[in-house]
């Protein structure tokens, strides 16, 4: 649409929703800015009322339209959700990565995120924004533009554990759209090898009849939940001890400074080499790459049953049917026979397709919410 100095013949079309542009123009009379429209080579007018920056006044007042605190930016609809939702995507997806590359989480994200490419028709780019925990990748995403070009990988110690021990500037339960699960992470409970148990029951009544003699190494605070809630679940007690990272832990208990690690069942290498044992998973069944580790289940103690989680997730406003393009494209990743295949690879678990579904994700993370957080603030766990 061209520009036009003093008057117009028609008035221009106005948009109808919010989200963020920014000018790129205004009309002579100072009450419209431009920004470009989904739909290529067009572009929309926002009414900007008179007398920005003033009080008071009538209902084109800056109080009830735009504020100043806008600095020059509009809060531009892109024309209507259903509209937007058509075109979209018409450009490539960014996919936070709260993580550094190479470890699980980026591995997971990038599998995922070059099948879903495909059914969405424009490349799905990972980002990896690390730091404080994930709290620093995840926040980027609550303050991105609700528009489904920016999502992010997020799991249990993001969208659940971080929110029991950060004071964030986000709402972990309000802040963001669920899209999907994707996989879950079940956890092992390993011991040194001098320890005289054998199995899940015989190490519980050691443990009791060793109170606060024992260790575990924690690595993360979701780690050190997972010891407080095994510890309240049991009647056992014993010490915490951290570390920088899995590695170091591992290699601890391998060595023998330590008596327990709760972690994932990436590192049955070192049991399968006969340096450490497996007591159990907290899996509800049995892995199918290590079928010869019980779970917790089958020792009497399924309350312990538990399975660490990752999901996708889009900021809060982000209109429903880009959501469900967004969901789309996972469960088609997820129904993929070659994904399948390298996420079990890496000892991930695939869960039922109707556990796909952005609502069953979101009644995931009230529920863990509602579960860990007291757990975690009666334990006085803080990060690590």
């Amino acid at each position: 649409m061209a520009e036009i100095k003093g008057r117009r013949s028609a008035a221009p079309p106005i948009a109808t929703e919010n989200s963020r542009r920014t000018c790129s123009s205004r009309y002579a009379d100072g009450r419209h800015c431009r920004f470009r429209s989904p739909r290529k080579g067009t572009s929309v007018l926002v009414h900007r009322p008179n007398r920005i920056g003033r009080r008071g006044g009538n209902e084109n007042s800056p109080s009830k339209a735009i504020s100043a605190s806008e600095h020059g930016r509009c809060r531009v609809p892109t024309i209507s959700r259903g509209a937007w939702a058509q075109t979209y995507p018409n450009r490539p997806v960014t996919m936070v990565v709260p993580f550094p590359a190479g470890g699980p989480t980026d591995i997971v994200g990038r599998i995922v995120a070059e099948r879903m490419t495909g059914p969405l028709g424009q490349p799905v780019i990972i980002e990896n924004v690390s730091g404080a925990n994930g709290t620093i990748g995840v926040g980027r995403v609550a303050r991105a533009a609700p528009d489904g070009y920016t999502i992010c990988v997020g799991l249990w110690g993001t969208h659940v554990v971080n929110g029991a021990i950060y004071s964030l500037r986000y709402d972990l339960r309000t802040d963001f759209e669920p899209i999907s699960l994707i996989v879950g992470n079940p956890v092992m409970i390993f011991g040194k090898n001098g320890i005289p148990a054998k199995d899940l029951k015989e190490l519980i009544a050691w443990l009791k009849a060793n109170p606060d003699k024992a260790s575990q190494g924690t690595t993360t605070a979701g780690t050190h939940a997972l010891g407080a809630f095994f510890q309240k679940e049991t009647g056992t007690r014993f010490q915490f001890v951290p570390y920088r990272g899995t590695a170091p832990a591992i290699q601890e208990l391998v060595t023998g400074q330590i008596d327990l690690v709760f972690d994932s069942a990436a590192n049955m290498s070192q049991v399968q080499a006969g340096n450490i044992k497996a007591f159990a998973t907290t899996n509800n069944t049995r892995l199918a790459l290590s079928p010869d580790v019980p779970t917790v289940g089958e020792f009497g103690q399924s309350t312990l049953s538990f399975t660490s989680w990752y999901g996708l997730f889009a900021p809060k406003g982000t209109p429903k049917g880009v959501i469900s393009r967004l969901n789309a494209a996972a469960a088609d990743a997820l129904d993929d026979a070659t994904v399948r295949h390298r996420l079990t690879e890496i000892n991930m678990e695939l869960f039922p397709r109707d556990q796909w579904t952005p609502e069953a994700l979101g009644t995931l993370v009230k529920a863990e919410i509602e579960k860990w957080w007291p757990i975690i603030k009666a334990a006085n766990i803080k990060s690590e």
